[in-house]
């Protein structure tokens, strides 16, 4: 059977011009990907996020709702 597991995660270029993706399934246990454009480091972001997921147990999903109000920008200062 199975789960759906919504991972947040980030993506970058390193200086050397490869791609970086990392998921935090908890504190201090995070799965990373790598590849030379976006699309293949979320490929294998995912690949690893699954293996570590299927090591380790799914994360504990906690959600919230918030309402945010946010102030004009004022450039009158």
């Amino acid at each position: 059977m199975g789960r759906t597991v919504h991972l947040p995660y980030v993506l970058e270029q390193e200086r050397d011009g490869t791609w970086c993706g990392e998921a935090a399934l908890r504190p201090g246990s995070s799965a990373f990907g790598y590849g030379d454009d976006p699309e293949s480091a979320l490929a294998d972001l995912k690949e690893k996020a699954t293996a570590l997921i299927e090591q380790s147990g799914p994360p504990q999903q906690l959600t919230m709702t918030v309402t945010v109000t946010c102030a004009p920008d004022d450039h009158t200062h």
